[in-house]
């Protein structure tokens, strides 16, 4: 199982890094053809769109598994171990709750668009506003796991990290706090 959930995140990060190279090359490449042969890729600005919002939303999913979204925790490093884990645990659940108005919002407007096409492209728009399901369903995964595991003790509250408090903090030597979130980690 670990195996398979480190191969799923793999796939994420080549498919940022595709979304990311078709950006760049959408982009430039209209920049090019506009300044030098006064046409265009009537497409580029409006896939290169799709492309932003899709890697964003993949991003996060990534920066959730990791711990990697930047925070202040000084409040909790000041409490008790016992007050530490029930301010996870109320945090994590206005999490659950924010995703899942997240996941429900994104449902909702994928359906709507679906039969509405893109412009330029024709593309389905609920391809568009499917890029939240696609964050709000791992996201909400890996909340309700760290949430477990802070529960059952596989993550000791004093020692994890849940957030970065600065971007200075991310090395390459760095490794996520120990949760299912990140499997290879194990406490």
């Amino acid at each position: 199982m670990v195996r398979i959930i480190e191969f799923c995140f793999l796939l994420l990060k080549v498919a940022i890094a595709l979304l990311l190279a078709g950006m760049v090359v959408l982009v430039f490449g209209n920049v090019v053809l506009r300044y030098a042969f006064n046409t265009g890729i009537t497409y580029s600005e409006e896939l290169s769109r799709i492309f932003f919002i899709w890697l964003t939303f993949l991003g996060a999913v990534i920066a959730m598994r990791e711990h990697a979204h930047l925070g202040v925790d000084s409040l909790l490093r000041r409490l008790p171990p016992n007050g530490a884990k029930v301010a996870i645990l109320s945090g994590q659940a206005l999490m659950l709750g924010a995703t899942w108005l997240m996941i429900s919002g994104s449902w909702t407007q994928t359906l709507i668009n679906l039969h509405v096409a893109a412009p330029a492209t024709g593309i389905s728009m609920g391809f568009f506003y499917g890029a939240g399901l696609a964050f709000g369903i791992p996201a909400f995964l890996i909340i309700l796991w760290d949430m477990f595991c802070v529960l059952t003790g596989r993550i000791d509250v004093a020692t994890a990290e849940f957030v970065r408090d600065s971007e200075e903090q991310i090395t390459l030597d760095d490794h996520p706090a120990p949760s299912l979130a990140h499997p290879a980690a194990k406490p």
